[in-house]
């Protein structure tokens, strides 16, 4: 279950940062959907922890 999460999270994340940085070409894109995913990865985790027995 919490693979899940994190895998749910992590695609969300990644795609608005993608979302966000297409706009300014496709190298930004890029960087902004990493970005996205670690963040998101983090909050993902952070969230497993403290809320998941």
């Amino acid at each position: 279950m919490n693979w899940l999460i994190i895998l749910l999270g992590t695609t969300i994340g990644g795609g608005i940062g993608w979302w966000i940085g297409a706009r300014f070409g496709i190298m930004t894109a890029y960087m902004l959907s990493m970005a996205g995913t670690a963040v998101s990865f983090y909050y993902c985790r952070r969230f497993i922890t403290e809320h998941m027995p």
